[in-house]
């Protein structure tokens, strides 16, 4: 059986986060962006989870006009009136004890400027073919020239990439590639279970990877042009930016009592590369504390990179056993700070040791001195396991608990020596993090692997201080600043709150008495952005959930940890609900919503009718078109005091587009062979027949409509332009001559209003355009809102050319946007000629159908361009400020438009184009529109996306976030046929469509999110799950909440072993569960069951059983299978339980109509731990250590066992399907096992001999076929076949393995799913499997037929070996499995979809080339790739 592995979703979270100046306009003084928008791009932000690597730009930009308002209204109504301070005087705090002075509170936003905020944007998203073990910015040579940095990344299998930003790509571009794997460090037996630790030297002199065997890989950089001129004359190398790399053995070059390493960083400070590495020699633990205790060390050396010698600097030795990991100290203070999990340790230079206890373990695991603790001291219990550090100021160290606790630790000292290390009162809580870093612009950000990654704005601020109230060492350093948060969910607050955050302290001048003051340095903290992630995906199932009345299914996961778990929702289609139907309306071939208004006339002069405050800019005219009857009928009509619609016009005719002109006060409305001039009541000002001279021209298929600009296309590819005449409120011809020949084809065009300021033209000769780009920061504040206008046209020859209103003067021509290319920039060429040809042009595949410039985005909506072409491929460009070339503009151009459009998505369309020959009535009414419509829609004030609907028989939404960059969303229609943004009920989320349907009105669903792959919703719960299941019977969700209770340890007798004996000592948490019955609709938790406080739940699912209380005499139960924990002196226990949902009177104050509890109706012990259980036959199935049970569910009361098997050592899935049983055990990999009933006997068909450890099996079956799938915990996916026809499997005794497939992920759930395709039948579908990763992706294995897998496999092959990868990465050897049992890998069975995916984007002349080297056509290819890539 051969499969496909696609990933859905990609990885969640982040795990490694740097940041840098990466792109140009990070460094840029005054951009083009940046001039016109008045965003300042400050720095870029890399993060990488597993294979996922994302590059963002943090931005400060003005605070939204109507966010200052609505903070303006919240805070005026929230001081008390007789209390408002005028500017100048003092306003009472929060407490109302104290004053504070407005100029110093106010003065964080910066002196006289405006309010500012930061936010997050994607610039672009990579799934590399290779895990991410950690990310360093470095400066080479090339750095001194632009400013930027570098991105060094390593690799799980132990290489390094050098990549940097191609402004012109606009992507990454790899520099160069390290790799090590062939290292004999790689080849020990410890290697698999070795990190690859990526550091750098804070000069960016080298930087180093942690191998195996207590070695380091050193990659040196040049830092000046001098070095690398000695070393070309030495060498004669080429002009590289490092020299050649080396590896650094610690035990044989350093000294050998380091072994078994467990950190290491670079200090500043150093004329030579300095390292600190913590080692632990012996290794110990808690049980051998008696004989081995601090037995860490850490050692301190330089690193010559010529000679290689590594003399040490300090060495310090008997430190606790413990230590988790190094902070290194800024070089005006010096040393190290070294991590524990119940201390702090600063290592002086000199091996001086200054110790702060977090709790009272420090005394009783280690012989370290420290203080005497007293007052808060005694009670401080912390632990630091999971925790962060990074230093924000030389002495301040901001260090962040695993449960987000912020904590400010102080180092107090006097030059470089230091007396103490103080610890404040937490000042925040805020993500569970991964990673911390501090970047110089005075910002923070703390990623995230279970939740989402924040942003801090740490701003210091000067804080007086009276000096008989408040002494300098007990000051804060830190606290919350509230002053400048940004607005984010009410699901959000507790995450991102105070924590006890400290008062501010009093300031200023006092009841009128001036108080001696000194002044203190303060960290103000504040929030800016965050990048959302769930985490772990834990369980999943599929659910029935209903968008209004429509039911659709959802995945439901179990995600996130701590306070940040919950569900996450995710739906293949973006949700949407009827809101009320229009059938009256019509609109079969097309439907507008227009804002019009009425104009008023004063003297002969006319003046615009004043918006409505209550309803401005609010659609008032809705216009419908259909084709039948011929020759098709118009229909206008507007909203009727009964908040229906009410039809005023019908008219005769097609209408091909309608849009409102001079500003709002009329229609435009186009017919096929009439432009028409509309009041807003739909009387008729003006009629202009499309005639030349008094002879018909061919119909018009194609209209655009920008006011005062009108443009029409016919059926035979003439164009025509008009506009509009404001004074007269009439349109006329406009003179096309600048453009050509009156004859010219046009097969494409659009209008296009630029309010980004992206689209600026820039004179080619003369002092104008230096003027042009020397203006201040005042002026482009004043021109950000200016609107240029702008026409495109595409010729037959597939010639994309860029016009400028209204002179009509070519700025702006390529060649390459029929072949859908990466990059388009303006080629330089002369309008070209496309004259009418005899006999006429047929249409061809690539030309381009539709083509479109909208804002995509949400806070600051770009420019992008959208080009469809006739053989079913959309592609998305952004549009791109460039900067101005050196080299001599053409001649032909008095100006240039300094644009590039960059690629960022293709998708793929399964277009079907019946013969052109026959063009009946009947044919055209049933013909299919496919159009590009932008729209803007607010679904929930005050926020906004500005996007594209594409119509047709794929309909899909074309949207772009701030986080998540653009995506093309289905819409979960069969087919649309028209689509219009529609407020004429006073909503900015309502949008009109025609779909299969008919004419509706619907909506978004409340609270999507819209920045992942899939559309999705967030469910915070505040405790994280570790199972959930769907009750088909009921529609409900039972989960298992993990919680974390105290456990105490109790002998044989029943008695405490022991006890804390200080307030500073805790007991240790051990897992325990409980069971929740949960209504997916409200999410709300209708009825629970507590387990023990030392039970938690292994396995829960739904099970048909026997039973005698229904008349089929099966019903589903729900069975949950636990684990008692009794310490490490006892046995493991566990239990069986048995629960029923049944129906209860409802609760009148609750608002259900129905209401259901959890009843438990059986509970059976264990002698051991229940890993797992399913249902098969309707008997249960149980492990039970190493044994399996088949039970049958007697009078629904008791368990009775039938059968039962002796089988491996632990059992961690059990799947089964009619009477086939497939067993997965830690250690004695898969099992096949059938259960016969006469007489009741579990039969072993075959297994697997080789040791596997298996996480997850599952069985794939598809047109009669059948394969065995485990997962085992490194991620290696196998497909074994049960074959007793094939000798290898000694009369099918050995489960055959057929390929092994690398993930690179652990996954602890799968679902089983059908698939069902249009040429298989209906009543046996074939079978999908859905996986869900520790590293929260989504991804699916699905059968492929055997003709479409050898067109696949062989494209494979070219795209590894033919395209430049990310990083230089080899995507064969990503997901080849070593296995040293076979002769070579077995890695044909399942194809990698995300190689194959990259297809998709490719050119099509490069998509040409690869499918003629494998003798195929692109064509095929693409559609098998259409056939294989839903997520379900």
């Amino acid at each position: 059986m051969q499969a496909i592995y696609h990933e859905i979703l990609p990885p969640s979270g982040v795990e490694f986060a740097t940041c840098l100046k990466f792109t140009p306009s990070t460094v840029a003084q005054n951009g083009p962006s940046s001039s016109q928008t008045n965003k300042r791009a400050l720095f870029n932000i890399v993060v990488a989870r597993s294979n996922l690597l994302r590059v963002f730009e943090v931005c400060e930009e003005p605070v939204p006009i109507s966010t200052q308002k609505d903070d303006e209204r919240e805070r005026r109504a929230s001081v008390r009136k007789g209390t408002e301070a005028v500017e100048g005087e003092v306003e009472m705090d929060a407490s109302g004890e104290g004053f504070v002075n407005i100029g110093t509170s106010t003065a964080q936003n910066g002196a006289g400027g405006p309010p500012t905020i930061h936010r997050i944007y994607l610039v672009r998203e990579h799934r590399l073919h290779g895990t991410v073990t950690g990310m360093e910015s470095v400066r080479i040579i090339s750095s001194l020239e632009d400013g930027l940095d570098r991105l060094l990344v390593s690799f799980k299998d132990a290489k390094i990439a050098l990549l940097e930003w191609s402004d012109a790509m606009h992507n990454l571009l790899t520099v160069s590639m390290h790799t090590y794997e062939r290292a004999p460090q790689l080849q020990s037996i410890e290697a698999p279970l070795s990190r690859p630790e990526l550091r750098n030297d804070p000069l960016s002199r080298c930087a180093a990877l942690m191998l195996p065997k207590d070695s380091l890989a050193i990659l040196p950089f040049y830092q000046s042009q001098a070095e690398l001129d000695v070393m070309e004359q030495e060498t004669q190398v080429r002009d590289v930016p490092y020299s050649a790399s080396f590896i650094l053995d610690l035990t044989a070059d350093v000294d050998e009592r380091i072994r078994h390493v467990i950190d290491f960083v670079f200090l500043p400070g150093f004329t030579s590369p300095t390292i600190a590495v913590l080692f632990q020699d012996p290794q110990t633990w808690t049980s051998r504390l008696r004989e081995y205790k601090d037995t860490v060390g850490l050692f301190v050396f330089t690193l010559d990179l010529v000679t290689h010698n590594c003399p040490t600097i300090t060495t310090v030795e008997n430190l606790p056993y413990d230590s988790l990991f190094l902070v290194p100290c800024p070089a005006t203070l010096g040393g190290v700070i070294v991590v524990t999990s119940n201390s702090l340790i600063h290592v002086s230079q000199i091996g001086r040791r200054t110790v702060l206890p977090m709790n009272g373990w420090l005394s009783r695991v280690s012989d370290a001195t420290f203080p005497t603790l007293s007052g808060e001291a005694l009670n401080r219990d912390l632990k630091l396991e999971g925790a962060c550090a990074t230093f924000v100021e030389d002495k301040t160290l901001y260090l962040v608990l695993k449960d987000g606790t912020v904590y400010p630790i102080e180092v107090v000292a006097e030059g470089r020596t230091v007396s103490e290390l103080t610890i404040g009162a937490p000042i925040a809580r805020t993500t569970i993090p991964s990673v911390v870093r501090c970047v110089p612009t005075e910002h923070l950000f703390i990623g995230s692997m279970v939740g989402p990654s924040v942003l801090l704005k740490t701003a210091r601020v000067e804080v007086e201080l009276r000096e008989e109230d408040v002494e300098m060492s007990a000051a804060p350093v830190a606290v919350v600043d509230d002053t400048d948060t940004m607005d984010f969910d009410d699901d959000d607050d507790d995450l991102y709150g105070t924590s006890n955050s400290n008062e501010e302290p009093t300031k200023g001048v006092t009841n009128g008495v001036n108080a001696s003051v000194k002044t203190r340095t303060v960290i103000h903290l504040s929030i800016s952005d965050s990048i959302p992630g769930y985490g772990a995906i834990s369980d999943m199932a599929f659910s029935v959930a209903r968008n209004g009345d429509r039911p659709v299914a959802e995945l439901v996961a179990a995600t996130g940890s701590d306070v940040l778990g919950g569900f996450t929702l995710f739906q293949r289609d973006l949700p949407a609900r009827v809101k009320r139907k229009l059938h009256a309306i019509g609109g079969g071939r097309g439907v507008w919503s227009l804002p019009v208004r009425q104009a008023v006339k004063v003297n002969g002069t006319t003046y615009e009718k004043p918006w409505n405050p209550h309803y401005g800019n609010n659609d008032a005219v809705i216009i419908s078109t259909d084709a039948n009857p011929t020759p098709g009928l118009s229909r206008i009509a507007c909203r009727s005091p009964k908040n229906d619609l009410s039809i005023t016009t019908r008219i005769p005719g097609t209408t091909i587009a309608a849009g409102p002109f001079f500003q709002g006060t009329a229609i435009l409305h186009v017919l096929t062979n009439t432009i028409r001039v509309l009041e807003p009541d739909g009387t008729e000002r003006q009629s202009i027949k499309d005639l030349d001279g008094n002879l018909p021209r061919p119909k018009i298929k194609f209209c655009s409509i920008c006011d005062p600009f009108v443009m029409i296309i016919r059926e035979d590819e003439s164009l025509g332009l008009f506009i509009g005449e404001a004074e007269r409120g009439k349109i006329r011809r406009k003179d096309m001559s600048p453009m050509g020949e009156k004859t010219s084809k046009y097969i494409a065009g659009c209008f296009f209003n630029d309010t980004s300021g992206i689209f600026q033209p820039k004179l080619n000769a003369g002092t104008d355009g230096a003027d042009q780009n020397m203006t201040s920061t005042l002026q482009s504040a004043m021109n950000a809102g200016a609107k240029t206008q702008w026409l495109l046209l595409v010729r037959p020859q597939g010639i994309l050319e860029i016009w400028t209103l209204p002179k009509l003067t070519l700025i702006f021509s390529t060649s390459l946007i029929s072949t859908l290319d990466n990059v388009l920039v303006d080629s330089g060429d002369p309008p070209a000629l496309s004259l009418p040809q005899d006999p006429p042009r047929q249409p061809q595949e690539f030309d381009v159908e539709q083509i479109l410039v909208a804002p995509l985005g949400e806070s600051s909506p770009q420019p992008h361009l959208l080009v469809f072409l006739r053989s079913g491929l959309l592609a998305i460009y952004e549009a791109l400020p460039t900067p101005p070339s050196a080299g001599t503009p053409p001649a032909t151009r008095a100006s240039s438009l300094f644009v590039k459009f960059v690629k960022v998505v293709t998708q793929a369309f399964d277009i079907q184009h019946p013969e052109e020959v026959e063009r009946s009535v009947l044919a055209e009414q049933k013909r299919i529109q496919r159009q590009l419509i932008p729209f803007v829609t607010s679904p929930a004030p005050p926020q906004s996306f500005s996007g594209v609907f594409f119509t047709g028989d794929r309909p899909c939404w074309i949207l772009a976030t701030d986080k998540g960059g653009v995506k093309v969303v289905p819409s979960g229609h069969a087919v649309v046929h028209a689509f219009t943004a529609c407020s004429l009920w006073e909503s900015k989320g309502d949008f009109l469509l025609y779909s299969e349907e008919g004419p509706s009105l619907i909506e978004w669903m409340p609270e999507i999110q819209l920045d992942g792959h899939l559309p999705m919703k967030s469910v915070p719960r505040s405790r994280p799950y570790s199972h959930v299941v769907f009750d088909p019977t009921t529609t409900l969700l039972v989960a298992t909440s993990s919680l974390q209770a105290t456990f105490t340890s109790y002998d044989e007798d029943g008695n405490i072993v022991w006890e804390p004996d200080a307030s500073n000592i805790s007991l240790p948490k051990c897992e325990s569960s409980t069971l929740e019955l949960i209504a997916p609709d409200a999410w709300v938790t209708m009825d629970g069951y507590e387990f023990g406080h030392n039970e938690f739940v292994t396995c829960v699912d739904c099970i048909p059983l026997e039973t005698q209380s229904t008349e089929t005499g099966t019903k589903d139960f729900i069975a949950v299978s636990t684990t008692i924990n009794r310490g490490e002196d006892l046995a493991v226990k566990g239990a069986v339980y048995i629960f029923d949902i049944v129906e209860v009177v409802p609760d009148v104050s609750s608002g259900f109509k129905r209401w259901y509890r959890l009843k438990l109706l059986c509970r059976d012990e264990a002698k051991g731990p229940v890993t797992a259980l399913c249902g098969m036959d309707n008997y249960l199935v149980s492990s039970m250590g190493q044994k399996i049970f088949v039970r049958a569910f007697d009078l629904d009361e008791r368990l009775v066992g039938v059968a039962f098997l002796d089988v491996g050592l632990y059992v961690t899935s059990l799947i089964a399907i009619k009477n086939l049983l497939v067993i997965g055990d830690a250690v004695k990999g898969v099992w096949l096992v059938a259960f016969q009933e006469d007489p009741y006997k579990l039969v072993v068909l075959s297994k697997d001999y080789n040791p596997i450890s298996v996480a997850r099996s599952d069985l794939l079956f598809a047109e009669g076929r059948l394969s065995i799938i485990s997962s085992d915990e490194d991620g290696v996916i196998r497909l074994n076949e049960y074959d007793p026809h094939d000798p290898e499997s000694r009369n099918g005794q050995r489960l055959l393995c057929r390929t092994e497939y690398h993930a690179h992920t652990e996954h602890r759930t799968s679902h089983l799913i059908a698939r069902r395709t249009p040429d298989d039948d209906p009543s046996i579908p074939q079978s999908k499997l859905v996986y869900g990763g520790t590293d929260g992706s989504l991804t699916s294995l699905t059968y492929v037929d055997e003709a479409a897998f050898k067109r696949l496999y062989l494209l494979q092959g070219q795209l590894s070996r033919n395209i430049q990868h990310v990083a230089g990465l080899n995507p064969k050897a990503f997901r080849t499995v070593r296995n040293d049992r076979v002769a070579r890998p077995l890695a044909k069975g399942i194809l990698d979809g995300t190689l194959i995916s990259a297809f998709e984007d490719l050119p099509i002349p490069r998509q040409e080339e690869m499918t003629r080297q494998i003798a195929t056509e692109r064509s095929a290819v693409l559609k098998d790739w259409l056939n294989l890539g839903a997520a379900w």
